[in-house]
């Protein structure tokens, strides 16, 4: 195979290098997308762009170039890449086919993008390149963290279980649990009630005070007052109990006499 130098120095090379000299229609593509204002030109540099990055793909598949070639090429790859995305966003603000938006993403199958790192993609031998077949196999970064305003938006009534109850579900089951509730503690307390009752009747000491007793001062008024006996068991008091009369007459002794000690008044009685 012949080397592009050798290609150059061809007759045939050699004419057409000087018929373009002599009529001064040697055609470069321009550096800058945006210096060409001809939409046919655009077309036709973005076409020349897309054959030059069909054969660098075709020559990337070759795991025997070696690493640096392998290497020089994906870099050239990306290059042209950027490149043709210039061309298009040239032709779509010149008026003709945006092609961003609706053509077809020839390359982008055959290109793989390393996780955190948009816009680089590595072709054919060069995604086993020693370093870059690990960077793969790496996991890709956690998402970002919600910010606290993020995180309040999706905070409403339903959050605090303000509406729970209009879903007709959780009425019924409550209810449910409560009268469950209810019958457990009623069982309970006449077990317990059922306890205390048996200790009772094994307890050999009488109950001398009894629950229902009273006192009265008046064994007759009491008499008077329950004839059949049915207030339960009677006592006597052997010492005056005061009634609530005899109380609020003593507390007004003592306050009137408080106050008369604290205004230096005598008592005359």
């Amino acid at each position: 195979m012949a080397r592009n130098a050798e290609k150059a120095m061809t007759t045939l090379a050699r004419w057409r290098a000087a018929k373009e000299t002599e009529t001064g229609k040697q055609e470069r593509r321009p550096y800058l997308a945006s210096e060409c204002r001809d939409l046919g030109q655009c077309e036709k540099w973005r076409l020349e762009i897309i054959r030059e990055i069909s054969k660098k793909v075709a020559q990337i598949q070759n795991a025997g170039l070696g690493e640096f070639r392998i290497r020089d090429l994906n870099d050239e790859i990306n290059k042209l890449l950027r490149e043709k995305r210039h061309w298009e966003n040239q032709i779509s603000d010149l008026g003709g086919p945006h092609y961003r938006r609706y053509g077809p993403r020839m390359f982008d199958a055959e290109g793989r993008e390393v996780p955190g790192n948009r816009g680089y993609k590595y072709f054919g031998a060069a995604k086993d390149l020693p370093g870059v077949r690990e960077l793969f196999e790496q996991e890709p970064p956690p998402p970002p963290k919600k910010t606290r305003a993020e995180l309040m938006k999706d905070i409403d009534a339903d959050y605090y279980g303000y509406r729970d109850d209009d879903d007709g579900i959780l009425l019924p089951l409550e209810e449910k649990a409560e009268k469950l509730a209810i019958q457990r503690a009623v069982e309970e307390w006449n077990s317990a009630k059922g306890t205390e009752k048996s200790t009772e009747k094994e307890d050999d000491e009488p109950d001398i005070y009894g629950s229902d007793a009273y006192i009265t001062r008046d064994p007759e008024k009491q008499t008077k007052e329950d004839p059949m006996g049915l207030l339960g068991p009677r006592f006597t008091a052997h010492v005056p109990v005061p009634s609530q009369k005899d109380i609020e007459a003593a507390l007004l002794k003592k306050r009137k006499q408080e106050l008369m000690k604290k205004y230096g008044i005598e008592d005359d009685e």
